[in-house]
């Protein structure tokens, strides 16, 4: 992907002043990256385990919550 990103669409920035890549971004890459991102749409498939465990552990407690 080398079009320009756009905030607020793309990524935004968390209140500790770090991009977060948005899910709409990471469905324009097409793949789980494997670095955990809060995001993803592809259940965090490149990540080893036992991050991915807890990374969809974390996503499903916070489901549950909303």
């Amino acid at each position: 992907m080398s079009e320009q990103l756009i905030e607020g669409e793309d990524f935004y920035y968390n209140e500790q002043g770090f991009v977060v890549l948005t899910e709409k971004y990471h469905l324009k890459k097409g793949y789980c990256c494997g670095n955990g991102c809060k995001h993803c749409p592809y259940l965090f498939e490149a990540v080893p385990e036992p991050k991915r465990t807890y990374l969809l552990n974390e996503k499903t407690c916070q489901e549950k919550k909303q």
